[in-house]
C-alpha cells in the first residue's frame, strides 16, 4: 500500500479565524502571525475577525465598515456571523481557529468535501504549564465528518511550538536599542519632553483589576524620577482616582500629569510596530495578556506579566508556571509579579518596587539568554508550517 502523500508549503492558502475576547490580545497575535506568514512564507492569507473595532486600535488602516480589505499584503474578512455559505473553491489549504473559537459550521462542512482536506488547526494560547507539552500535535477527529483537527500550542520548550518571531525582530531592536537618537526621536514624537526621556521609563499595559493605584503611589513617594507611558483609556479609574480627576481626562491621550516623583503621561493606542519601540524605548514594561507578553520578552527589558484572571484563580497557577520556567533569578521579579496580579493582596507596595528596582540590571543582563534559548525553539508561524507540510493528504 502507498504512503500518504504530506502536504507541501508551496503557494498555499492559510485561512486563520479569530474571535475577539481579550480585546487587543487576540487580535494582536492573528495580526502578527497572518503578516509574518503572507511576508516571510509567501503564503495567501485570510484573517477572519469579529470585531474590526477592537483591530483598528492596533492597526489604523482598518476599515470597520468593510466586508472585505486588503491590508498589508494580507485579506481582511469580517466575520459577521455562523450562517454563512461555503463553497469548496473558498476553502484554504490550512485553516487556523484562534482559541477553540468555533469556525462557521457551514465551512466545516465544505472543508470535508474537499480533495485533499485542508490541514486544520487550533491554535491555542500561550502557556509554560507542563500538560501542554503532552497536548501538542494531538489529533481531534470531528465527531461526525472525516476530518480530523490537531491541537497546535506556542510554549517555552522544543516540545511545544514555540513563540511569534519575525526573522528581522531581533536585529530591528538591536538597532533600535544601539541608536540613541533613533530612540531619542521616537520618544519625541510620541510627546514626551527631554525631561521625561531622561527619567526611568515604564510602559504601563494591565487589566482593569490591577492594583495601579497602589503601584502609582509607590512611584510617587519614591527617591526615582519616574515616566510612566499609558495608553488610551487603560488604567481607567484607578488613574482618574490616583490624579483625582474625571476619567475621561485623566485616561485620554495628550494628558501629562506631576505628582512628585511621578509624570503620567497617557499616549494614544499604537500600531503593533511602533508598540514594539515603546518597549525597547523603556527600562520596564508592565504588560497583559498574551501579546503584549510576548513582545516584552523579546523586547530585552525588565517586565511584569498581567495575565488574563479566570474563575478560582487558575491563573495564578499560570502565572507561577511561567515564573518557574522564567529563570531570570530574581526573587523581587517574582513577588511584584505575584502581587500585581491578586496573588499578595496585602502587598507592601513601596517596598516591592524597592527590592525590585535593586536587581533591574541583574535581570536586563539575563534576558538575553532567555532569548537566545526560546530563539533555538523555533519561531511560532515556521514551526506551525513544518507541522502542516508532515500531515498525509487525505
Amino acid at each position: 500500500m502507498s504512503q500518504p502523500t504530506p502536504h507541501r508549503i508551496q503557494a498555499l492558502s492559510l485561512a486563520l479565524f479569530c474571535k475577539v475576547i481579550d480585546n487587543y490580545g487576540d487580535i494582536g497575535i492573528c495580526w502578527r502571525l497572518a503578516r509574518q506568514l503572507a511576508h516571510e512564507h509567501g503564503i495567501t492569507v485570510t484573517l477572519w475577525v469579529d470585531d474590526l473595532g477592537s483591530f483598528r486600535r492596533i492597526c489604523p488602516s482598518v476599515d470597520v465598515s468593510a466586508a472585505e480589505q486588503q491590508i498589508d499584503a494580507v485579506t481582511v474578512r469580517h466575520w459577521r456571523n455562523q450562517d454563512g455559505v461555503f463553497a469548496v473553491a473558498d476553502i484554504s489549504d490550512i485553516v487556523i481557529e484562534f482559541f477553540g473559537c468555533d469556525i462557521p459550521p457551514a465551512y466545516i462542512a465544505a472543508m470535508a468535501r474537499c480533495k485533499p482536506q485542508p490541514v486544520w488547526l487550533n491554535l491555542e494560547g500561550l502557556s509554560a504549564e507542563a500538560w501542554v507539552e503532552g497536548c501538542h500535535r494531538l489529533p481531534s477527529p470531528h465527531p461526525s465528518l472525516a476530518l480530523t483537527k490537531y491541537f497546535f500550542f506556542p510554549g517555552f520548550t522544543k516540545q511545544t511550538g514555540g513563540l511569534l518571531a519575525e526573522t528581522t525582530l531581533p536585529q530591528q531592536r538591536l538597532q533600535f536599542q544601539q541608536d540613541h537618537s533613533v530612540a531619542t526621536d521616537f520618544l519625541a514624537g510620541l510627546g514626551l519632553s527631554a525631561t521625561e526621556r531622561s527619567d526611568f521609563k515604564i510602559s504601563l499595559f494591565c487589566y482593569p483589576q490591577a492594583p495601579v493605584e497602589a503601584l502609582l503611589s509607590a512611584w510617587q513617594h519614591g527617591p526615582q524620577t519616574i515616566t510612566c507611558l499609558v495608553p488610551e483609556g487603560v488604567g481607567g479609574t484607578a488613574v482618574a482616582t490616583f490624579l483625582d480627576w474625571p476619567e475621561h481626562v485623566a485616561t485620554s491621550a495628550g494628558m501629562v500629569a506631576r505628582r512628585g516623583a511621578l509624570t503620567l503621561r497617557v499616549l494614544p493606542f499604537l500600531p503593533q510596530p511602533d508598540y514594539d519601540k515603546l518597549l525597547w524605548a523603556c527600562d520596564f514594561n508592565l504588560v497583559r495578556g498574551e501579546d503584549s507578553f510576548v513582545r516584552a520578552q523579546w523586547a530585552g527589558r525588565p517586565f511584569v506579566w498581567n495575565i488574563y484572571a479566570q474563575d478560582e484563580n487558575l491563573h495564578h497557577v499560570k502565572l507561577r508556571a511561567f515564573l518557574q520556567r522564567y529563570d531570570i533569578g530574581s526573587p523581587a521579579l517574582s513577588a511584584l509579579s505575584l502581587a500585581w496580579n491578586g496573588a499578595n493582596p496585602h502587598a507592601d507596595w513601596p517596598a516591592l518596587w524597592a527590592d525590585l528596582h535593586a536587581e533591574m540590571a541583574q535581570i536586563a543582563a539575563r534576558t538575553s539568554l532567555w532569548q537566545q534559548r526560546m530563539l533555538a525553539n523555533g519561531d511560532l508561524a515556521s514551526n506551525l508550517l513544518q507541522f502542516a507540510q508532515t500531515l498525509p493528504q487525505k
